[in-house]
């Protein structure tokens, strides 16, 4: 067997979107991502077939890109109706929770429903919607190297046991007793 590739990170990650223009005066908005660049083409390179698009991406911070791609002649996009609204999401990560709380403030000024701050025990976040339905999280790390370390150890168990059962094991119970003694 060949050795696995040295990866250095994710190049981009795209989604489809409604319209790139909207989509980019969103994200610089209320998100303060930089336009990097665009491209578009009839024909898709991998596969050759026309289908005309326009494919953009933009700076979400530390070498990140966020991409979309408009496809015009697609029908209209929809979601995966049988996961819920809750479960896809692109999370950003910001330095503190000041900056957490202004990002909030930051869009509901731009008319955006805004949920949270939400308390996972080792991160706060707050979520939105993107003008395409995509949910968007920001997320402001508070937990400590030792849970870290002890979320690390125990994640092997905790995969095991729920692919045989299918329940929440109860490994990381303490993360949200953790939550429900700060409340």
């Amino acid at each position: 067997m060949t050795e696995a590739p040295n990866l250095q990170g994710v190049h981009h990650v795209a989604y489809r979107c409604k319209d790139a223009k909207e989509t980019v005066e969103f994200y610089q908005n209320v998100l303060g991502m930089d336009f990097q660049l665009a491209i578009a083409e009839d024909h898709v390179p991998s596969t050759g077939a026309y289908d005309p698009y326009m494919h953009i991406f933009l700076d979400a911070g530390n070498g990140n890109v966020l991409a979309f791609f408009e496809l015009p002649q697609q029908p209209d996009m929809g979601r995966d109706e049988n996961t819920p609204q809750w479960v896809q999401h692109i999370a950003f990560k910001v330095g503190s929770m000041d900056e957490l709380l202004a990002a909030k403030e930051r869009a509901e000024a731009h008319g955006l429903d805004v949920l949270g701050p939400t308390h996972h025990g080792i991160f706060k976040s707050i979520y939105f919607f993107d003008p395409n339905g995509h949910r968007l999280e920001l997320a402001c790390d508070i937990g400590t190297p030792d849970q870290y370390a002890e979320l690390k150890r125990v994640a092997p168990e905790m995969l095991e046991e729920w692919s045989q059962t299918k329940k929440a094991p109860r490994h990381a119970a303490w993360l949200h007793e953790k939550i429900k003694e700060e409340s």
